[in-house]
């Protein structure tokens, strides 16, 4: 079991842009714990999302904390205009950061919680010896790009591994888990060690609305 209460972040990737300071607000009211925001450069990840001015725009539209996802190449040249913008959370993926040593001092270096992300095909390994400069790491579990993709369960062994180094004292921050998750899936990779868990088509796709979504999934958490 995590050491930590079970969070939802609420992926605005599948929120009605047309509305999207009243979906934000709709599912602070409902009980979403962060407003995540999948940034896509269409090279690193097959799809073209968010820039910096969204990010502005949700910080103005929420109090909650900002999880700013990079699936991006070169994200350090990035980094410095999402901090800005309003980032709580900044996390890049392993893959794009050659030099993920320093990429992760530089976060913490501007103030912003450390996140480092793994692709399905990365092993957890890869993250050894940044463990300690580490606030978050996130397992992808589809591939990076969409929302509504099924959700990988050979993942979970990956969770399992990271969630056994927090136990065993070496990484003290979240697990956070990114991808096919539902009502069905969210437990499964709790129970692998998962704590943060975003949630895009499950919450904004919801046919009874955002809050029934967010408590669907906090309702699957507790069981």
């Amino acid at each position: 079991m995590s050491r930590h209460q079970y969070l939802l972040a609420t992926s605005i990737l599948s929120a009605d842009f047309t509305r999207l300071g009243a979906d934000i607000a709709e599912a602070e009211a409902g009980g979403a714990d962060w407003i995540h925001i999948d940034v896509m450069d269409g090279h690193f990840a097959p799809n073209l999302s968010m820039g910096p001015a969204i990010v502005s725009a949700c910080r103005r539209a929420t109090r909650l904390p900002l999880d700013v996802h990079l699936m991006v190449e070169s994200p350090d040249r990035l980094i410095p205009a999402f901090a800005e913008a309003g980032a709580t959370h900044l996390t890049v993926h392993i893959e794009a950061c050659p030099h993920i040593y320093r990429v992760l001092q530089s976060l913490r270096g501007m103030g912003v919680k450390a996140g480092v992300s793994l692709n399905p095909g990365t092993p957890a390994e890869a993250l050894v010896e940044v463990l300690p400069l580490s606030d978050l790491i996130l397992v992808m579990t589809v591939n990076p790009g969409f929302s509504g993709q099924e959700f990988i369960e050979s993942m979970l062994p990956k969770i399992a591994s990271i969630d056994r180094w927090r136990q065993e004292g070496r990484y003290k921050g979240y697990i956070e888990v990114d991808g096919g998750m539902t009502a069905e899936t969210a437990p499964r990779a709790a129970e692998a060690g998962a704590d943060v868990f975003v949630a895009a088509k499950a919450v904004f796709g919801h046919p009874q609305g955002i809050g029934a979504g967010l408590r669907e999934l906090r309702a699957a958490l507790k069981r």
